[in-house]
């Protein structure tokens, strides 16, 4: 049941990933994971915990977004993980030589959280090396042309968010993707009409903007935005040396990205506006329109993580 209170100042702690064929949604206590199947919806709902409750220190402003963001990362590895079992034996990928070894020497348990962090080292060190490392490279290769540091520093920033964009642009053509990114325009309508106080109905749910200030790529945007201004106050000639600071520093850059958008999607005036509009607009890739089908697993999945005191809900 949605909130009844209404107004720009509601805002939740709710937030979702896009599965194939299924969501995620992440609550202020629950976690549920809700994928449709031919016999229909299938649902995996867990308490979560919170290392904040357990080391208070974890959620002090710019400790959290580093931890979040790890948390995030791990949470959506398992759930693609359960939505990949909901499918059918026929449609299921064979498991790996890895895999099967792993599994084999520590238990189906031990197994996957050790398929977990190496698929969390994998995809961190691939986004590393894609959106922070072959920027630096390829802005090396201009060093002898640019005789300003600053500039060079911004060429690198341009290549970086060049780099990004294309790499959304092309996930955007693939057809699986296509499914993803409109049960990530489900998400976030489903989301929309839960903080306006709506019942969560599909055509109430319909009617929202699949665009929302606190979506991931609006995230990972902010992160290129802050990157170009963060490092540039480290400059050095050597490239090898430039990487290895950016990589120090790239903690630092999590950090600050969480914050600000974190106080975007909690207030609505011009500032932050401002500041969501380039991830919004670049949601236009990531999100499509949903049919009615991925908006009933969006509200159903909302549905299993809303508290039932909405004061629980608040930022």
């Amino acid at each position: 049941m949605a909130s009844k209170k209404k107004g720009k100042d509601f805002r939740t702690s709710i937030g979702g990933q896009a599965l194939i064929e299924g969501i995620m949604m992440r609550g202020p206590k629950k976690l549920a994971t809700v994928v449709r199947t031919k016999e229909g919806l299938v649902s995996k709902v867990e308490e979560q915990k919170l290392l904040k409750d357990k080391y208070p220190i974890i959620g002090f402003v710019f400790i959290r977004g580093i931890v979040n963001f790890i948390s995030s990362m791990s949470i959506g590895v398992r759930s693609l993980m359960f939505s990949a079992e909901c499918m059918p034996e026929e449609e299921q990928e064979e498991p790996s030589k890895l895999d099967k070894w792993i599994e084999e020497k520590m238990g189906s348990k031990k197994a996957e959280g050790v398929i977990i962090t190496i698929s969390l080292v994998l995809g961190i060190a691939m986004s590393v090396g894609l959106f922070i490392i072959l920027p630096t490279l390829l802005a090396g290769l201009f060093s002898h042309y640019i005789e300003y540091r600053i500039l060079r520093n911004l060429v690198e920033g341009l290549l970086r968010i060049t780099i990004f964009i294309s790499y959304m642009w092309l996930a955007s053509r693939m057809k699986i993707m296509k499914r993803v990114w409109a049960y990530h325009g489900a998400e976030h309508k489903a989301i929309y009409c839960y903080e306006k106080g709506l019942p969560l109905t599909v055509e109430n749910v319909k009617e929202q903007s699949r665009l929302h200030p606190r979506c991931g790529t609006s995230f990972l945007f902010i992160v290129m935005i802050t990157s170009i201004l963060v490092f540039s106050f480290t400059t050095w000639d050597n490239v090898w040396i430039r990487i290895a600071l950016r990589l120090a520093l790239l903690p630092v850059v999590v950090a600050i990205s969480y914050e600000i958008i974190k106080l975007a999607g909690r207030f609505d005036n011009i500032i932050t506006k401002i500041v969501s509009a380039p991830g919004k607009l670049l949601q236009r890739l990531t999100t499509r329109e949903p049919d009615e089908e991925m908006i009933e697993v969006a509200i159903e999945a909302l549905t299993l993580v809303v508290p039932e005191d909405a004061a629980e809900a608040k930022w």
